[in-house]
């Protein structure tokens, strides 16, 4: 006789004990977004985003749960009426009995977390340390970005095929800011947007920062310093990584095999930029 099913509530638990939503910084929305915490829960799907192509994915494969790095909701709203593209993706969910759970900042800043994922894709293999610690975090491990060393230096451009092998391909790929040529060993990488942490990484001494979303002005006047490379990935590309040790340390929390759970990665590349034209810069 097969177990009965885990319920919504005791999956979400197991889930915080690993993620604790305390951890999530004041201005984000964690937690869960919809569904009943009685509601049986037989298959997880991880995702990056909570977007339409995800709940496609999760309805045909018949999904209960999708755990999204990625809020919904970040913002206050006082309607989810199917007016709007999040209100229609709300009434979906609901009406295909699929929940909603929410793991933002507080899997950043967890340890391991989703810049120790992104570190590992990239090839850092050594001891990580947070690029900036959480204060609250008395063992120093917790903390948003994360700082290695590769085995062996490498110049730029070595580094920068070898992050790109290692993360999931995007329209915009790698963009870097640098002597290519310049050797570099000691790496900061932080998943997501990670230009507020530009002045962290000069303070912290790195060779190479590599994050997303860095804009034009900050990249430029940081670049000018010439001391310290940069690449920007994909937002989404940066991220993905960490769905995969999610779901892995999920699904031990529940019992592993004995648990009659199925969990699952999302390999559907939810990246905003579909497309992109005109001539690259020869490598």
């Amino acid at each position: 006789m097969s177990p009965s099913p885990l319920t919504l509530h005791e999956v979400t638990a197991a889930f915080e004990a690993i993620y604790d939503p305390a951890w999530a910084a004041s201005w984000d929305a964690v937690g869960l977004v919809c569904g009943d915490p009685d509601q049986p829960v037989r298959r997880i799907l991880f995702a990056v985003d909570p977007v339409g192509v995800v709940v496609n994915e999760a309805e045909q494969w018949g999904a209960d749960l999708i755990i999204t790095h990625h809020p919904l909701l970040l913002r206050g709203v006082t309607s989810v009426a199917a007016t709007t593209p999040k209100g229609r993706l709300v009434h979906r969910l609901i009406r295909a009995g699929i929940a909603l759970y929410t793991a933002h900042t507080n899997a950043d800043t967890a340890a391991p977390g989703v810049s120790d994922a992104l570190a590992a894709a990239v090839g850092l293999d050594g001891p990580l340390r947070p690029l900036d610690p959480d204060p609250t975090d008395p063992e120093g491990q917790r903390g948003i970005g994360r700082i290695g060393e590769l085995n062996e230096p490498m110049t730029v451009r070595e580094f920068a095929a070898q992050a790109a092998r290692g993360l999931p391909p995007t329209t915009s790929g790698l963009r870097v800011a640098g002597d290519l040529d310049r050797t570099v060993r000691t790496i900061a990488v932080s998943g997501g947007a990670g230009d507020s942490l530009l002045d962290t990484a000069r303070r912290a001494g790195v060779d190479l920062f590599l994050t997303a979303d860095l804009r034009h002005h900050p990249a430029s006047e940081f670049a000018e310093h010439g001391d310290i490379a940069l690449i920007d990935a994909a937002h989404w590309a940066t991220e993905w990584p960490w769905l995969a040790e999610g779901a892995a340390r999920l699904r031990d929390a529940l019992g592993g095999e004995r648990a009659n759970v199925e969990i699952r990665v999302s390999a559907t590349a939810t990246d905003a930029w579909q497309q992109s034209f005109g001539a690259a810069i020869a490598p």
